[in-house]
Parts: C-alpha cells; structure tokens; sequence
C-alpha cells in the first residue's frame, strides 16, 4: 500500500521543518531583506541617486522586490520623488498634515495604488529608472506574478505555516513603509532639523526600518547616502552600504555635509558665506541650541510662575521654521516676543540670518555683506550667547582645517 506519510509530512513542515521559533527568525531574516532592498536599491539608489549599485546587486534588490512587494520601480520612485517636491501641500501623496494622520496610516497602500495611476506623476518624476527588457516585459506587467511565485517558495520551504510566512512578506511594506513612514515620520518624533516640511526622526535607532526612521535627517539632506547625522543615531541601511561598498559593489556618491571649522579664522569672506548656506540646517540647528534656548531659560528664570509657564509653552515655536507656524502658534509667538525684549531680538537675528541664504536672487557680493554687517551687529547685541555664536560663524570654511 501506498503511504501518503512522507508527503503529508512535507505539507506541515515543508523543506525545513523549523520550529515555531525558527519560523519566527526566519520571517524577520526575509522581512529584512525586503527593507533593505527598499530603503538602499528603491530610496536611496534609484529615487535620490544618492550612490550607484553594481548591476549585480541592483538586479537581486529589483528581482527580490518583484517578489515580496509587486512593486513597480518606476512607480516608487516617482511617487517618492512627488513627495519630496510636494511636500505637506494637497499634490504631497501621503502627508498626514493634509490627510490626517489616521488615513495615512491604516490607507498607506492605497494612497500608493492611487498616485501610480497618476500618468503625469509617473512622467515627470519616473525618469532614469531601470528600462530594460526584464522590467519592460516582466517586473511591470507581470509585477503580482512575483509574489504568486514567493506563496508556492514559501509553502515548499515551511509548509502550510509558509502561508503566515508569506502574508507577513507581503504586509511588511505597506505596514512600515507606507503608513509608518509616512505617516508617523511626518507627525511625531524629534526633530534635529527645521525643515520646511513635518519630517521627523521616530527613534534614533534606524534597525527595524532599514534606517527610515532617521526621516527627519533624510528631508534635510535628501541626496545623502547616510541617514544618520548624529553620534549616536545608527543607520542600518548605511551599514549595508559600507559592505557593498567595502566588497566594491556600490559607490557613493554622496552624503550631507559636515561642517568644518578653522578656530583660527576671523575674517568674514567668500569662503565663510558659502560654508554657512551649504551648512545652514546646521546653523539654524546651532542657533536654536546656542541662542534662543538660553536667552529662554535666562528670561525663564527671571520671571514670577505664572510668566514662568507663559514663556515655556513658546520653547518649540521660538526654533521652529516659520512657514510650519500655524495662526494659534504665530499669535501665541508673538504674544511672547512682545513681552520678552532679548527673545524678540535673538528672533529677529534668527530671521535675518535665515533670510541672506533664502535671497538666491542677490549676487555673493551683497549676500557677504549682509552676513557681515550680521556679524557686527550681533556682535554688538549686549547678548554674550549672540556673540559668541556670531564669533563662532567666523570659523566657518569650505577648507579642511
């Protein structure tokens, strides 16, 4: 008699009969896969050209996510591309600040579905994506039959529990990337720079998300290879990138910038001008660390409780970018600085130096007239934080000290 043991037996436990907790590590081994294939090959590679991938390794990312996504490569980068020069406005295909927070996270797919079939989008934001035989004839017009193929791997690998398997596979993206991303990433976090947009770190630690997380970072320096700015914060992602690169399958290209200083220099000049605009989220980050939160707790301290908590609840606006203040916040901004004579002064410096990067109409000359006679004048302020930092500005070069 014929014994259906042996192939009853392959159908509960597949190929590699794994225990629970083997199931579990080996779903998060292939997950992760998946998000480093998103956040180096589709971000960071493809949408912002940040560093090249050899062919090799680029075509493994691209047949990996026809896989375990569906996702089209063009259409991606395009609606990723949107985002950015979107940003926050009602053409942006996935803010929370427009759409609400909800929306964004428990539609995130959908949102993506819907802007792929936005032709115009994928036309003027698609371009110098991958446009060879395979991608024409295959991953897009067949982008579903990949994950068809990944259910049968996934059964012959672990059995029926291959259907758990694969359902996490295919849920990984839109959970994290499409509604965490996008939507926590651009309404709660810490911030290290003040952008234009909501962008916002989740946690310093980009493990789970390939680095992701760090998308306060990202907004800021977009074409950076690396997401990590600070010491502390780790970047994954960047982790790969530096084997690839180690293995001599990848090049970066380029990555934000870091500001050099040279202690002895005190001559405002050409060199400093063009080191404080390529450095300015830095600045304005200094400013904010350096001025206005002293000046703050200065006049915090000095003041009786109930002005004591009037002035607190200002913190946040005082450093904020402004085109990010809302008619309540810009009412309550400037209740404060009516009532507080140094924090209206160390704004209005803030305002000023913002202001000689964003006049892009005005030649160098007159800008590096205005960042000295910014210098002096905060020099001269009475406020010993504005001068030190305006004396700190000084130091600012293109040159390696």
């Amino acid at each position: 008699m014929i014994s259906f043991d042996p192939f009853l037996q392959f159908l509960n436990t597949g190929l590699l009969d794994l225990p629970l907790w083997g199931l579990v590590v080996a779903t998060l081994l292939l997950t992760h896969v998946t998000i480093v294939s998103v956040t180096v090959f589709l971000h960071r590679a493809q949408a912002h050209r940040a560093l090249d991938l050899h062919p090799a390794v680029s075509h493994f990312f691209r047949f990996w996510l026809w896989l375990t996504t569906g996702m089209v490569t063009k259409e991606w980068v395009a609606i990723h591309r949107k985002h950015h020069a979107k940003c926050e406005t009602p053409d942006d295909p996935h803010s929370p600040q427009v759409l609400g927070i909800g929306k964004v996270l428990k539609e995130g797919a959908e949102l993506y579905r819907d802007e792929a079939k936005n032709a115009d989008t994928l036309q003027r934001y698609g371009h110098s994506t991958p446009d060879d035989w395979l991608e024409r004839r295959v991953y897009s017009p067949y982008n579903y039959v990949g994950m068809g193929i990944l259910m049968f791997i996934d059964l012959g690998l672990f059995g029926i529990a291959g259907l758990t398997v694969w359902a996490v596979q295919l849920l990984w993206i839109p959970i994290w990337a499409a509604g965490v991303i996008n939507g926590i990433g651009h309404y709660w976090g810490y911030r290290n720079y003040e952008t234009r947009d909501a962008s916002s770190n989740i946690v310093p630690w980009g493990i789970f998300i390939g680095g992701e997380e760090l998308h306060n970072n990202h907004h800021a320096f977009p074409s950076s290879a690396k997401l990590s700015n600070k010491w502390w914060e780790l970047d994954v992602g960047w982790f790969y990138i530096r084997v690839l690169q180690g293995l001599r399958l990848a090049r970066v290209k380029k990555v934000a910038p870091t500001p050099q200083r040279r202690p002895e220099k005190q001559a405002v000049d050409l060199d400093t001008l063009r080191a404080v605009v390529l450095n300015r989220l830095y600045v304005m980050a200094d400013f904010g660390r350096d001025v206005v939160i002293p000046v703050l707790r200065e006049e915090v301290s000095k003041a009786d409780a109930s002005r004591r908590r009037f002035l607190k609840t200002a913190r946040a606006l005082l450093v904020r970018e402004d085109t990010r203040l809302g008619p309540r916040d810009r009412d309550h901004l400037d209740n404060v600085l009516k009532d507080s004579q140094p924090l209206r002064t160390v704004y209005e410096f803030r305002a000023r130096l913002q202001a000689i990067w964003g006049r892009t109409t005005v030649n160098h000359e007159k800008l590096l007239a205005s960042l000295q006679q910014w210098c002096v004048e905060a020099e001269g302020s009475g406020i010993q934080c504005l001068r030190d930092f305006a004396q700190s500005l000084r130091s600012y070069s293109l040159r390696i000290a």
